[in-house]
């Protein structure tokens, strides 16, 4: 089956989406202050009821595997862990800046997404979403210096508080981006290409994308 559902809890803007032969079917938008462990479920109920279509229709489930807030990360790949090792079907985990990257359109893609406490999640991507630069968290203007020489499209998610950070840097005239908040339809599609190449897994081998290590972590180390 060529039918995917993916998801996206990482962040308080969440999403739901469901693809057939790489076309997004439906995606919506969710927002949760709280987190996703409660309501996603019902969510995907009713996304379900709207397409007429059953759990065991769907050939693999795809979420987005961070970085982003770690208990989101990990309500998201629970989920579909959960939903894919009781149904018997192949999963696909998916970066957030990856999926951010989707929506570009020149060869090299920075990726770049805000990681709150003064700084970003950011990588580099090419055409095919191929990694460039690694994907990182750190002070902007430190990312920047990293960043190769060339042309380079900026992808982002909220342009109002990117753009102007740009200003006076060797970026100020870059190309800029702004992908949706909603990214479950391109993990979908990176899923479903994914899928095509044979490169889906088993439920237990997918893992976290945190990049950021936790502040128990942190703190326990100190």
């Amino acid at each position: 089956m060529n039918r995917i559902l993916a998801l996206d809890t990482t962040t308080e803007f969440g999403s739901l989406a469901l693809a057939d032969g790489g076309q997004v079917v439906v995606e919506v938008l969710l927002h949760s202050n709280e987190g996703f462990s409660r309501i996603l479920f019902d969510h995907l109920r009713g996304l379900l009821e709207r397409t007429g279509w059953e759990l065991e229709d769907i050939g693999c489930f795809a979420a987005a595997a961070g970085p982003g807030s770690f208990t989101g990360v990990r309500v998201g790949l629970a989920a579909v862990k959960g939903l894919a090792e009781a149904l018997g079907k192949r999963v696909v985990a998916v970066s957030n800046l990856e999926a951010v990257a989707w929506f570009g359109g020149a060869a090299l893609r920075a990726a770049v997404v805000d990681a709150r406490r003064g700084q970003i999640y950011g990588a580099v991507y090419n055409a095919g979403l191929k990694i460039v630069s690694p994907e990182v968290v750190m002070p902007l203007p430190a990312w920047l210096a990293t960043l190769p020489e060339g042309d380079l499209e900026f992808v982002c998610q909220d342009s109002a508080w990117f753009c102007p950070a740009l200003v006076g840097t060797r970026f100020e005239h870059a190309a800029v981006c702004e992908a949706p908040r909603a990214l479950a339809g391109a993990i979908a599609r990176i899923a479903a290409a994914r899928l095509d190449a044979g490169l889906s897994q088993n439920p237990a081998e997918i893992d976290a994308n945190y990049v950021r290590r936790s502040d128990a972590e942190l703190f326990w180390r100190q």
